[in-house]
């Protein structure tokens, strides 16, 4: 389908990712009611809109550019805080939560596929992959599909069906915060913590306050992006060297390969090692956060592009039912482990994002919310869920392949 502007219009696309994603921060930072939305879902909802409307393509090499190298530079940005001693004795509880969120995911491939198994042909290859993609992420999504010889007519449906339904419950954990009912039923310190440290001004939103002006110099802008910049450049060829000298062939092999071999994981390592044992160092550099946070937000403009409406609709309807089931069980588990073993409301609602949308959705509603503690934990919960969610997937697709 033709689009106004054309997918190998290169300038015109990023000048609307960047664009939108300027208008979602001004918007946030100056309007009560768009900080309460939040800057992330503002520019998710644009991007699906300008290309349900016909205005951008679903599909672009400039997305590719943003999921290759925009997301991965991110990472290290964000990270120039998480000392991990910090973040174990203040959040180390945050893994436990993301496993337990885990069984929710596979609780809900398991009554979703029960309930459509007869409507939907071959629906096992499917299980598989949304059980590896609601643990893990886009990349198990895609391993699981090659494993299983998946139909790329099912995998463009779902994929569409998964954006949507991502981009809808994104919209949803970020909005629970502000429902009286959870802030009763959870401990929440972090959204007290929030509130507590914003020196209120008349007419300025939270948003605003955290993201005032602060003391920065060409230099820190210079040492941020090299720093950035060399920890994806050897965590990039470390890892690609690691996977191929690395063997494979039991359990412990794969999940050795599997981490060591993944060059998220490295940059988080490295990264958190920095800010760790050289903190005088990195804390001196400002502006690292920032720089992390705007592109993150163009990230969460391109989550938003691939949701077509029209392509649920005509294609596969009950792919949407699907994933829908499977993601409302994921929520419902979490909520009653979370509060069965006394977890915050802020882990709960960070280790489902990160089960459904990987750690950089995690990540990105935490910086959204200023839930900064928790960026570190979450970003190593999710890339964990990398490793396994391959594994579980494997398991699943086989199971429900015999019923």
């Amino acid at each position: 389908m033709n689009t106004l502007i054309s997918a190998d219009n290169t300038w015109a696309l990023w000048s609307i990712l960047i664009g939108i994603a300027a208008m979602s921060i001004y918007l946030e930072q100056t309007y009560a009611w768009a900080s309460k939305i939040t800057g992330a879902i503002i520019g998710l909802v644009a991007a699906m809109l300008l290309a349900n409307f016909n205005v951008i393509p679903t599909a672009a090499p400039t997305y590719d550019v943003v999921w290759g190298y925009v997301v991965p530079l991110a990472i290290p940005l964000l990270l120039f805080d998480a000392n991990i001693k910090k973040i174990w004795r203040e959040s180390g509880r945050v893994l436990i939560m993301f496993l337990l969120s885990s069984i929710g995911t596979i609780a809900g491939v398991l009554l979703s596929f029960m309930l459509l198994k007869n409507y939907i042909p071959d629906l096992y290859k499917m299980a598989a992959m949304m059980t590896g993609s609601y643990i893990g992420g886009g990349v198990n999504f895609a391993a699981m599909a090659e494993s299983f010889g998946t139909g790329e007519e099912w995998i463009s449906a779902l994929t569409v069906a998964d954006n949507l339904l991502m981009a809808l419950y994104f919209f949803v954990l970020l909005a629970i915060p502000s429902i009286g009912f959870f802030m009763r039923k959870f401990k929440h310190p972090h959204i007290d913590a929030v509130a507590e440290n914003a020196n209120k001004e008349e007419g300025e939103t939270l948003a605003a306050q955290y993201w005032g002006r602060k003391d920065i110099s060409l230099k820190d802008i210079s040492f941020a992006v090299a720093i950035a910049f060399v920890v994806v450049w050897i965590s990039t060829a470390l890892s690609s060297f690691l996977s191929g000298v690395i063997p494979k062939g039991n359990f412990v092999l794969n999940l050795f390969n599997g981490f060591l071999g993944n060059k998220y994981l490295l940059i988080t390592t490295f990264t958190m090692l920095l800010a760790t044992y050289a903190p005088g160092f990195i804390n001196s550099i400002h502006g690292a956060q920032e720089l992390g946070t705007f592109l993150i937000y163009i990230f969460l403009v391109v989550i938003g592009v691939p949701a077509s409406i029209p392509v649920i609709i005509s294609q596969a309807p009950l792919l949407l039912v699907f994933t829908g089931v499977i993601v409302l069980i994921n929520m419902i588990v979490s909520f009653i482990f979370g509060k069965l073993f006394h977890f915050s409301l802020e882990e709960i609602l960070l280790c489902s994002n990160a089960n459904i949308g990987g750690p950089t959705t995690a990540a990105a509603m935490a910086i959204a919310k200023g839930w900064n503690k928790l960026i570190g934990p979450i970003v190593l919960a999710g890339i964990f869920g990398y490793v396994i969610g391959n594994y579980l997937g494997i398991f699943m697709g086989n199971l429900f392949q015999l019923m």
